[in-house]
């Protein structure tokens, strides 16, 4: 009879063990998946945790992306923007780390551009209105031939009010298109003052009227 019942148990002991192994690699590819998924948040923007407060701000000033504006895209979830560099009038190096602490309206154009071109004086007219300590437009040029068309473009159109930076590797516009942020051109970002999102557009917009600068206000004002 126990010779019986031993051989019965026998045939069941290789299943069980299968099962455990099977259970066990389950969990291992779980965990590998999780893992690099993690990884891979963490990669693509390792700041998510410190942009609470700009995340806050874009929910605030969300009702006042309409009109002239309404194609401003939010930001939901927190994104700290590439520290980009770029260089100035003189040529000399600047990145977006020379603007912490302010809000900052980034706007990379071109002058092969058509809606770039018809953009820049409402761009201009918006640092006259609101440029201070606390804000300030910062708009990139990105031509990639002749460095002069750009500037002289510029004081074809009158602006005065923006200083000029420029950037003809172009790599400022391929790093914000590698983060999901630049579609096309003009690209615009607005920053909060730790170098968060706060919200972004693709494609122009009339930034000195009544409802760009309301909005830009808020975020402006917004700022905990």
């Amino acid at each position: 009879m126990s010779e019986q019942k031993e051989q019965s148990e026998k045939p069941g002991r290789p299943v069980n063990r299968r099962r455990r192994i099977g259970v066990a690699a389950a969990i291992a590819v779980l965990a590998v998946l999780v893992g690099v998924y993690g990884i891979g948040r963490l990669r693509s923007n390792p700041g998510a945790a410190a942009c609470r407060q700009a995340v806050a701000t874009a929910a605030r000033i969300a009702p006042l992306a309409h009109g002239e504006v309404a194609a401003l895209a939010v930001a939901h979830t927190g994104f700290r923007v590439p520290d980009l560099a770029f260089k100035d009038g003189a040529g000399q190096v600047r990145t977006l780390e020379d603007w912490r602490g302010r809000t900052v309206l980034l706007n990379l154009w071109a002058t092969w551009c058509v809606p770039c071109r018809r953009e820049m004086p409402a761009l201009d007219a918006l640092q006259a209105k609101l440029g201070s300590d606390r804000f300030q437009v910062v708009a990139v040029n990105i031509d990639t031939r002749d460095p002069q068309k750009p500037r002289d473009f510029l004081k074809q159109v009158g602006v005065t009010h923006l200083a000029y930076y420029a950037d003809d590797s172009a790599q400022v516009f391929e790093t914000l298109k590698e983060a999901g942020k630049a579609f096309g051109m003009p690209t615009t970002l607005i920053i909060g003052p730790h170098g968060c999102e706060i919200g972004n557009m693709a494609g122009p917009a009339e930034w000195a009227s009544a409802d760009g600068i309301k909005l830009v206000s808020a975020a402006i004002n917004n700022v905990d």
